[in-house]
């Protein structure tokens, strides 16, 4: 609470215009967006304003981190003589604990503020939260004049809970409610701030989020959780979804709340559509609106209702579970894990390669590899398709990745790859262009986190994701991992000069066509070695000839309860996926291979501390570790 309360007065102090409205007649109301959700709230806007009553003054507050100037220029421009809109940057409150604020698809943490409404602003006994994506039909006074009596919320209960029975399980077993249909949706609010705050909601609160993770629907699962008993569950007309069928009179409705993949903006078939468009075109965002749903491709659309179906089946696993595998970091958890790890004896390979890791990093020999590899036979040109320019090797291709698909699929099923988040998918949708993707090497299964991270972004099955290997890995394996090694879209290196020069032509025809290559610029695979190593140049070199961004992404991984045959626990990764680093145009390409290499390994640094809360150090001396720097540039 320390931490809260230390950037809570700067909050308080910047806002003393709203604390001082609490006032028979004025109406709290609060948003909370990103730039991405403007447009959108610009209609909620639009539909909320046309129905006020002159009797009131409806005080808008909209809580955000990241929007722009220009579009808060915008919004303000809805004020009127009883509307009065106001801007609350929530950066410095949250900066010191949105790390352990989860969101999962295109979610932002935004969706979080609501919770800290009650501390933020003491001097309000009551207050209306709105989500953005709702278009308001009545006067919004008659929601927050309705009487919580001793109760700490006024909400709905969630439609597509009511219908979809994995939901109906999930809320009655994972977050404790006595009935299914109890459980709110938390887009539409009466918040009985005094009563929250006499609770102590926001301890709680930051208590719980230290010890459980909701995953399904986050924020709201910690509402539900912590009001249970004491939310005045208000008509179904308040907080309206299109799911469920056209069943409430028309003239009865209040709000209609666009939730989940239900969007206008996407779909054409949605049920109280015209709604949302009757306001649309009163904005001067209706034709950028507009834009957004005519871009919005097939596989835009399929994607969302995957997301829709893996939202599914993650309340189903999530209710199947007894809770401790819910919980990070407890005592029990970590006491369970030690005592398994006891009582099974280490793989004595294993061991053996821990400690010649321990011994490498202290000499400083970070690109070399701990396990021995069989002899590299080399590589001739004539011997490799880089493009799959044969039929044959194009047959090839297409039925090795099918049943790299199945062993992916089979790796997962069967907890041998355990992937527990990922974060930043928008980064990896947010490329224009070819580009590199680094990423560390710690495991043979690691690329396939990340083939299961690309099967999620919106390039699956529109464009290649090609992996640079070694030689010895194309020309010495058999069997199926050589079948795969050879046929999936691989790229391996070379020890004979003109493979390399088809390789690096092929390079920037992948990379021109704007397909991607995965490159482990660490050049070595250390076995569950958590620490970033010193990079090679050659991923960033590739960047800068091709003019292309890389993508930064580092794995960090902790302990799962399930311990593996050679009895050491089965890691789960974090897969961290960081903005792109451009080329800078006109800098010198050595300069720019430095800066981009550079750059890369700070983004690791800086998501390795962060995750394991230590410092980035090596048993390595300082001047070693400089020379194997200096060596690496020069290469």
């Amino acid at each position: 609470m320390k931490l809260i309360r230390r950037n809570l007065d700067k909050i308080i102090n910047s806002n003393l215009n709203i604390l001082k409205r609490n006032k028979p007649g004025n109406i709290p109301i609060f948003f909370a967006i990103d730039n991405n959700y403007i447009p959108f709230l610009a209609v909620t806007l639009k539909s909320l304003i046309e129905h006020t009553s002159k009797k009131n003054t409806y005080l808008i507050n909209i809580l955000y981190t990241d929007i722009s100037q220009e579009n808060i220029e915008k919004i303000k421009k809805y004020e009127q003589n009883n509307v009065c809109i106001d801007f609350i940057d929530l950066s410095e409150y949250i900066k010191e604990f949105e790390e352990k604020l989860y969101t999962r698809d295109y979610y932002s943490r935004s969706t979080y503020f609501r919770l800290f409404i009650p501390e933020l602003f003491p001097n309000l006994d009551k207050a209306l939260y709105l989500d953005s994506d709702i278009v308001v039909l009545t006067d919004i006074a008659l929601l927050y004049n309705i009487d919580l009596r001793n109760n700490l919320l006024g909400a709905v209960p969630d439609d597509s809970v009511q219908i979809i029975k994995s939901f109906q399980d999930y809320v009655e077993k994972v977050i404790g409610v006595s009935s299914y249909k109890k459980y709110f949706n938390a887009g539409v609010l009466s918040m009985n701030l005094k009563a929250l705050r006499e609770i102590k909601f926001i301890e709680k609160f930051m208590y719980l989020l230290d010890s459980v993770k909701y995953k399904v629907a986050q924020d709201q699962d910690y509402l539900n959780r912590l009001c249970k008993g004491r939310v005045k569950l208000l008509d179904n007309t308040w907080n309206r979804m299109p799911i469920g069928g056209d069943t409430v009179p028309r003239e009865d409705l209040k709000i209609i709340h666009y939730n989940l993949s239900y969007k206008p903006w996407h779909f054409e078939e949605i049920l109280y559509k015209e709604y949302f468009w009757k306001y649309a075109k009163q904005t001067e965002f209706f034709d950028y609106i507009m834009e957004i749903k005519n871009s919005y491709k097939p596989e835009d659309k399929f994607f969302d209702m995957e997301t829709e179906k893996s939202l599914k089946a993650l309340a189903l696993k999530e209710s199947q579970c007894v809770g401790d595998d819910r919980i990070s970091n407890t005592r029990k958890q970590i006491k369970k894990v030690v005592e398994k790890t006891n009582a099974i004896p280490k793989a004595k390979d294993r061991l053996e390669i821990l400690k010649k890791i321990e011994e490498l990093e202290a000499e400083g020999k970070f690109d070399i590899d701990p396990e021995k590899d069989p002899p590299t036979i080399m590589l001739n040109p004539e011997n490799v398709d880089y493009l799959k320019q044969k039929n044959s090797n194009k047959i090839k291709t297409k039925i090795a990745n099918k049943v790299g698909e199945k062993f992916l699929d089979d790796i997962l099923k069967n907890n041998q790859l355990i992937i527990r988040e990922v974060n930043g998918i928008e980064n990896l949708n947010s490329l224009k262009t070819g580009a590199i993707i680094t990423c560390n090497h710690f495991n043979p299964f690691d690329v396939f986190a990340i083939e299961e991270v690309y099967r999620s972004s919106k390039f699956a099955g529109k464009k290649t994701l090609y992996k640079v290997i070694r030689e010895g890995n194309y020309t010495n394996f058999s069997g199926l991992y050589g079948f795969l090694f050879r046929n999936t879209d691989t790229l391996p290196l070379s020890s004979n000069t003109e493979t390399m020069k088809k390789f690096l032509k092929s390079v920037k025809v992948i990379l021109g066509r704007g397909d991607f290559i995965l490159v482990y610029p660490e050049q070595s695979l250390w076995w569950n070695y958590k620490k970033p190593k010193p990079l090679k140049p050659g991923a960033f070199k590739f960047a800068v000839e091709n003019k292309v961004p890389v993508l930064p992404i580092f794995i960090t991984m902790q302990d799962t309860e399930k311990i593996g045959k050679d009895g050491f626990p089965i890691q789960e990764y974090i897969v961290n996926i960081s903005e792109p680093i451009y080329p800078i145009e006109g800098m010198l390409a050595k300069q720019n291979v430095e800066l981009m290499k550079n750059e890369n390994f700070e983004v690791w640094k800086k998501c390795y501390e962060k995750f394991y809360k230590i410092p980035l150090e090596y048993t390595t001396k300082i001047e070693e570790i400089e020379s194997e720097s200096k060596l690496s540039d020069e290469e």
